[in-house]
């Protein structure tokens, strides 16, 4: 896998430059509770965003099975019934205490626990015959700079894992290859604070304001900003 080079879609001016971009629907979604926890504040965030209209753009918003396979499948059909022109995949990153778009997507499937299917997966590609990784189409920095600017945590993230959330964004980037002009990628979140336990949160309302403006930002934006937001470890 080491030796295929990773795909990338254009390259990133030294500002974000906002510019209009083609009329469509933004396609919004989100995981059902998996791993025996009641909520799941990604799908909650998408079923919230559900018909919302933001920076002109119509919001479809989806909750995905949390099971390998088919909820990519899934996505795949909400993408050719809405025909998005951008595409925002959410995910709980319990544990993480900033709202996190990811970099880049993997191509392997390696469970340390069941997904609600009872499937386990062990070093087994996303897409047989695809590439080690694909990059988000999305402006993950200018995106990071907005949601700052509102005062809500937020980082780059340099991993998606190897469950589920990275499987998903795996697939919508290999499917995106055929669809030129679509631009999509995946948001992780931490937990909401109306779940309880102990894990870094925020509040279910700040969550869905920051995700409204994350799909406002990708609407806007087309060139990312270059500044650094890499990671040592």
């Amino acid at each position: 896998m080491s030796r295929v080079a990773l795909k990338q879609n254009g390259r990133g001016g030294r500002r974000a430059r906002e510019t209009k971009v083609p009329a469509g629907t933004v396609l919004v979604t989100g995981f059902e509770p998996f791993g025996g926890g009641a909520r799941n504040p990604s799908g909650e965030i998408a079923h919230a965003l559900d018909g919302r209209v933001i920076a002109g753009r119509r919001v479809a918003g989806v909750v995905l099975p949390c099971v390998f396979g088919k909820a990519t499948r899934e996505l795949g059909r909400q993408i050719s019934r809405h025909r998005p022109a951008i595409v925002v995949c959410l995910g709980l990153a319990s544990g993480r205490a900033e709202v996190t778009p990811e970099r880049v997507a993997i191509n392997i499937e390696d469970a340390r626990m069941p997904d609600n299917a009872g499937r386990q997966p062990v070093d087994r590609p996303v897409v047989r015959t695809g590439p080690a990784a694909y990059w988000s189409t999305l402006p993950i920095k200018a995106i990071v700079a907005g949601l700052r600017s509102a005062g809500v945590p937020a980082a780059v993230s340099q991993t998606a894992g190897t469950f589920v959330c990275n499987s998903v964004f795996y697939g919508l980037m290999h499917r995106l290859q055929r669809l030129p002009g679509v631009r999509g990628g995946f948001v992780h979140v931490p937990a909401m604070e109306e779940s309880g336990g102990g894990a870094p949160a925020l509040p279910l309302a700040t969550l869905i304001d920051a995700v409204a403006r994350v799909v406002e930002i990708a609407v806007k934006v087309r060139r990312d900003r270059r500044v650094a937001a890499g990671a040592e470890q």
